[in-house]
């Protein structure tokens, strides 16, 4: 008997149209031989929706609107099964036993769902609680990584209310120019910007605190933005690096996820391979540190001297036609199938460890 995947995907996060393309991706990719698939959506506004008409064939999620016939329904355990719950009439309209949430940004990848899964006792591919919550807020990742001497860009954090409290010229003074504002919670460069002068660090800070009450001011580190994906539970493994160059001034979300043209990817990076293993060494000892299982991409800057600081900890990187993460594992020797296939064993092998800490009396 095959097991069912349930692909979740949307969310109330600015990256909602990402999700869609990475579920698309996923669900055409995955080995029905060994899995059945439903499609779960949440809706911009947080509500889960179920739409069993939908098609199930070469699906494109971005093109075709899932949740125009979708219908309410709630998540919860019934006679032992998870199950889609219309929530008008009551009925049980589906089951799964494994969740592969594709929600990137708040509400999905910071711990929140998974949470809800864990409490329903749900497997679900991806880090646990912890190394969601930890990886999605920067400055709490940052404070870790400096626990664990791994080199990171020095920076200034700023709360909302202690907006008055740091000024252009401080922040100058103690990161020099240019320097990055950015959300402290947000993922795929959302409200990431360049500053260069005074009006451009006021309009960063206005733009920044629109997606959280906490916000770095950080130095601009001058090198290769290089990448690393990461696979496994307690014996986690690297894959090769990979190099992104940006052909825009940095590498933004529209050039990530929007623009085709807006970088391109040189895997392997073309880098020393001294270098290249002294950085999957210390993304898999990051991993580790930020309490990561399942997967992640660990991204770096590495300057011309080779020294590096690690940028980034992303604890669910897009799965769309331009991403790195499945990219990497291409190249490493996991092609997309089987990528996802590992991911949803790496899932129900967490949840049965875990499962039997539950039941030691």
């Amino acid at each position: 008997m095959k097991i069912t995947i349930a692909i979740i995907f949307g969310g109330k996060s600015a990256e909602h149209d990402i999700s869609l393309n990475s579920a698309s991706n996923i669900y055409n990719a995955i080995d029905t031989n060994k899995f059945d698939l439903i499609l779960l959506g949440i809706d911009r506004n947080g509500n889960w929706k179920y739409n069993p008409t939908y098609p199930s064939i070469h699906i494109n999620l971005s093109k075709h609107s899932y949740f125009n016939d979708a219908n309410a329904v709630l998540i919860d355990i019934v006679e032992g099964k998870t199950s889609i719950i219309e929530k008008k009439s009551g009925k049980v309209s589906g089951t799964f036993d494994v969740a592969f949430s594709i929600i990137h940004g708040n509400t999905g990848e910071d711990g929140t769902l998974q949470g809800f899964f864990k409490f329903l006792n749900i497997p679900f591919v991806g880090p646990d609680v912890l190394g969601s919550a930890v990886c999605m807020d920067k400055d709490i990742t940052k404070r870790l990584l400096r626990d664990a001497q791994i080199p990171i860009a020095d920076f200034i954090c700023l709360k909302k209310s202690d907006k008055a409290k740091v000024s252009y010229e401080a922040a100058k003074e103690k990161l020099g120019l240019p320097l990055f504002v950015k959300p402290s919670n947000a993922g795929s460069s959302v409200g990431v910007s360049k500053v260069t002068d005074k009006s451009s660090f006021e309009s960063a800070l206005e733009t920044a605190f629109k997606f959280d009450n906490k916000i770095l001011i950080e130095e601009a580190i001058i090198g290769k933005e290089v990448e690393c994906a990461i696979l496994g539970n307690e014996d986690p493994k690297p894959s090769i690096i990979g190099e992104i160059i940006p052909t825009k001034d940095f590498y933004s979300y529209e050039a990530k996820y929007e623009d085709a043209e807006g970088a391109k990817m040189k895997i392997p990076a073309d880098i020393a391979t001294e270098v290249s293993n002294e950085l999957r060494d210390t993304a898999v000892k990051a991993f580790i540190a930020a309490g990561c299982e399942g997967l992640a991409r660990v991204d770096f800057f590495l300057k011309e001297d080779n020294t590096y600081v690690l940028n980034e900890i992303n604890t669910l990187p897009g799965f769309t036609e331009i991403s790195m993460y499945p990219k990497l594992w291409e190249q490493t020797g996991i092609n997309y199938s089987n990528l996802i296939t590992k991911l949803i064993e790496l899932a129900l092998d967490r949840w049965k460890r875990d499962g039997a800490l539950m039941t030691v009396k």
